[in-house]
This record gives C-alpha cells, structure tokens and sequence, in this order.
C-alpha cells in the first residue's frame, strides 16, 4: 500500500506515521508539509511545500496513491474566520482536488473533529467551517471519503502536541486517562489507536462515511486488547 500523510508533524499525524512505518503492508509514505518530521525510514520521502494546498510542484509525482491521511489542520483560537477558512477549507480542497485528478482510486481520510458542525449554519466559527470542508470533500470522486471527527486524543509513545494549550490540557487530563477510559470508553482514543484505525479504512473501508469517536474505537482496538 502506498500512502500520502499530510500533517506529519502534529500529534496526530505523528500517531498516523508511525503506524504506517510499523505496519507491513504499506510500503511507500509519501509526507507533504512545511516542516520534516525528523524521522528517517526506507519507506519514508517527505517533500517540504511552502504551500502544501498547492501540488503544482509535484503533481507528475502524486499517480498510483492508494490512500491519503489529511492530518494537517490549526486551532481556530484568536483566528478569523475567513483566515481560518483558508487554512482549512481552501488548502485542503485545493490539494485533495488535485489528489482526486491524480489518484482518483484512493480512498481519501481527513482528520476533523468531535463537534463539527455538518449543517453549516451552527454559530460556532470553527465547527460550521469543518463542516463546509466535510461536505466539499464528501463530494469528490475518489474510490472512498471518509471524515474523522476524533474528540479527546491520549499521545503516547513521547508523541507530543504542537499547540501549547493542548499540552496543558494533556498534561492534567493524562494521569486520569484510565479512569475515563474505564467509565466512558468512547470519550478517549490514543494517536495509535486513531492511526491503526485509519490504516483499518484504508485497507477495508467502512459503511459510514463520517465516523465518531465510538466508530473509530471500533476499528482498532485498544492497546493490548485481541
């Protein structure tokens, strides 16, 4: 399986690549982003994009994909709208059209999030924005589209966030991870569940074409478990 990884330097995205740097069956990752990852691997070619909504530059490069996991993404806090729009609207429909012209037998996963608002007309900024980006994509002819809207995510495996108030936020909430896992098992995952559960959709697929939280758990199961 050959894979493109958008994203691979947040937490999620770094989940995601060292899943598919563990699992067999991908052979090829190609990582496009602004920045290295800082990891090295046969298996693994990054291509720096000042602009990575913009696929001009390596578009002769992008044929024979069998999947893409779109993790890059910002937090909308202090942002306005039409700039956040930008980022997450306008760069990700701009490279997954181009994925869609080059790659069309892909199946296509972007990391969303718990809240998003599919109906476009919520009063939450960020959550009518995810949703606008959902549908659009939705509407693109890849073999498959699936959105992820993951709520609280555990890092592990020394995978940290690169928001600040994130760490914060995991910092506190970790040591009681257990404890919520155990009353509420579908109110947390782990960036290696959410990427075994992505490489699961990629290589399977799924009946629902927006998945939740409790949808993605039930691809992978928790650590340690089967």
């Amino acid at each position: 399986m050959k894979v493109i990884l958008f994203g691979a330097t947040g937490m999620v995205g770094q989940g995601v690549l060292r899943e598919c740097l563990l699992a067999p069956d991908v052979e090829e990752i190609l990582s496009l982003g602004r920045s290295a990852s800082g990891q090295t691997h046969p298996k693994l070619r990054e291509e720096l994009l000042k602009d990575p909504g913009d696929l001009s530059s390596i578009a002769g490069e992008l044929s024979g994909f069998d999947a893409c996991f779109f993790c890059l993404g910002v937090s909308a806090a202090g942002m306005s709208e039409a700039d956040y729009r930008k980022v997450t609207f306008d760069l990700t429909l701009s490279a997954a059209r181009t994925l869609s012209e080059k790659s069309p037998g892909m199946t296509f996963m972007y990391v969303s999030g718990a809240g998003t608002d599919g109906t476009e007309r919520g009063r939450t900024m960020w959550a009518r924005v995810k949703g606008q980006t959902e549908n659009a994509l939705l509407k693109l002819p890849f073999k498959a589209v699936y959105m992820l809207r993951p709520g609280f995510i555990r890092p592990l495996h020394g995978i940290v966030s690169k928001t600040r108030a994130y760490r914060v936020i995991y910092a506190l909430v970790g040591p009681l991870s257990p404890l919520i896992a155990a009353i509420a098992p579908n109110g947390i995952t782990t960036t290696e569940r959410l990427g075994r559960a992505m490489l699961t959709l990629a290589r399977k697929g799924a009946p629902k074409k927006v998945l939740e939280m409790v949808d993605l758990n039930a691809l992978a199961p928790a650590e340690g478990a089967g």
